[in-house]
């Protein structure tokens, strides 16, 4: 059975997935969704994900949508990336969850409202308010990493592909990697893993493509 991931390129929610099926060496395939030219609106779509969101991950049998659900599936058909213990296996969690609100949620929007809207259409308010919510979370992250190589336990977990799922685009958003070292640490860390590739790599899609 092959998983079939829809995604692109450019979403670092389907990136939280799809790198996780990967260095989980689960047998999968990227499905393009066009979703600048409104592919994710359309009927076809909203049939497999009423949410019209990516990721979604369809098997034989079922599909499934959410990032970190899929996150979820990976460890517990793999056993990997899940935590040692019934503790951290709550603490990955915890990031998870962290992650969804504080740092993807926030990020992801700040990202498309500085790059992918006519800069004439960039809600300026939006994008300052945002700004600050980013950076706040990019504190709570520093803090976190620093003297650790790894957000729960001794090693790389679902907590770790999450929070990191924007973090290495290269659209600015207010984020430079040489003011977080801890982070930048972390980054460098989690791109050694056998396995690991970068989003515009992993999926299809790119602002490369539509330049």
């Amino acid at each position: 059975m092959t998983i079939k991931l829809h995604c692109f390129g450019e979403s670092g929610n389907a990136y939280k997935a799809a790198l996780t099926l990967e260095l989980a060496g689960v047998d999968w395939e990227p499905v393009y969704v066009d979703f600048f030219n409104g592919a994710a609106r359309h009927p076809d779509f909203l049939a497999l994900n009423p949410m019209g969101e990516v990721p979604v991950m369809v098997t034989d049998a079922f599909s499934i949508s959410q990032s970190g659900v899929i996150q979820t599936w990976v460890t517990e058909q793999t056993g990997k990336f899940g935590g040692q213990s019934a503790d951290e296996a709550r603490e990955v969690l915890r990031w998870m969850f962290w992650d969804n609100h504080k740092m993807s949620g926030q990020a992801g929007a700040l990202r498309f409202l500085m790059n992918f809207l006519p800069e004439e259409k960039r809600p300026q308010e939006a994008i300052g308010w945002l700004s600050g919510r980013v950076q706040a979370a990019l504190k709570t992250l520093e803090r976190s990493l620093d003297g650790r190589d790894w957000l729960v336990g001794d090693g790389p977990t679902t907590a770790d592909f999450a929070c990191c799922g924007y973090l290495y685009y290269p659209e600015p958003f207010g984020f430079d990697r040489a003011d977080w070292p801890a982070i930048d640490a972390w980054l460098t860390r989690i791109s050694a893993l056998p396995g690991w590739k970068h989003p515009y790599d992993l999926m299809p899609g790119s602002p490369a493509d539509r330049a």
